[in-house]
C-alpha cells in the first residue's frame, strides 16, 4: 500500500508537470545549457523483459504528449491496473517507449505496466510487449521528481548515442519508491557504445 501511495503522489506531480506544458521537445537544445549536460551513463547488456500494461499512441509534439501521457498515468492508477496485471514478476513499474516511427521527434507508443513471467493471459484493454535483449545506455535520474527525470531526458537527447529506437524505458523500482533521494533508471537501446570522453 505504501508503494502504491508513493506512486500515486508522484504521478500527481508528473501529471501537474505535463499539464503545465512540459514535453520532451520543449526541453530542447535551446532550453538546456551545454555546460550542464552530463553524459554519465553505463553501457550494459540487458536481457529481454516481458511486460503487460496499458498503451497509448502519442508523440512529443506539444498538442499530443501533454494530454496523452498524463491521461495514461491517471488511467493506470485510477483503474488500479497495477493490481490487475496477471503473472507479475514484481510490482515495479515500467514506462516503455516503443514502436517509434522514426526518432524521438516522431510518433511512438507509450506502455505503462509491470514485468511479467508469462504473456499467456492478457486482460482485455491491456497489451503485451517484449523489451528486446540488447545493449542499453543506463542513466540514473536522482533527486527531486519529476525535475530529475526531465533533466535526464534532456541530457539523453543531447548525447551522441547511436540509438536503435527498439524500446527505451523508465524503471521505477525500490530506489524510487523508498529511496532518499529518489532514484529511477532510464534505459536507452543503442547500437554501440560512444565514448563519454567526447
Amino acid at each position: 500500500m505504501k508503494s502504491k501511495t508513493i506512486f500515486l503522489s508522484v504521478t500527481t506531480i508528473l501529471i501537474s508537470c505535463f499539464m503545465g506544458g512540459f514535453t520532451p521537445l520543449l526541453a530542447s537544445k535551446n532550453h538546456i545549457k551545454k555546460e550542464n549536460i552530463v553524459n554519465d551513463y553505463t553501457v550494459i547488456q540487458k536481457p529481454s523483459i516481458n511486460i503487460i500494461g496499458i498503451e497509448c499512441r502519442t508523440s512529443n509534439a506539444s498538442e499530443d504528449g501533454p494530454q496523452d501521457i498524463p491521461r495514461l498515468w491517471r488511467l493506470f492508477y485510477s483503474e488500479d491496473i497495477l493490481n490487475k496485471i496477471p503473472n507479475k514478476a514484481s510490482n515495479e513499474v515500467i514506462a516503455l517507449y516503443c514502436d517509434y516511427e522514426g526518432d524521438y521527434t516522431q510518433p511512438y507508443s507509450l506502455v505503462i505496466g509491470c514485468p511479467v513471467t508469462s504473456l499467456n493471459d492478457i486482460p482485455e484493454g491491456m497489451v503485451a510487449k517484449t523489451i528486446p535483449t540488447g545493449l542499453y545506455a543506463a542513466f540514473r535520474a536522482i533527486g527531486e521528481y519529476p525535475t530529475s527525470l526531465i533533466e535526464t531526458w534532456g541530457n539523453i537527447w543531447q548525447t551522441e548515442l547511436k540509438r536503435t529506437y527498439t524500446g527505451d524505458y523508465e524503471f521505477y523500482g525500490e530506489k524510487f519508491s523508498s529511496g532518499s533521494p529518489r532514484e529511477l533508471e532510464i534505459y536507452i537501446a543503442i547500437e554501440k557504445e560512444i565514448s563519454n570522453d567526447n
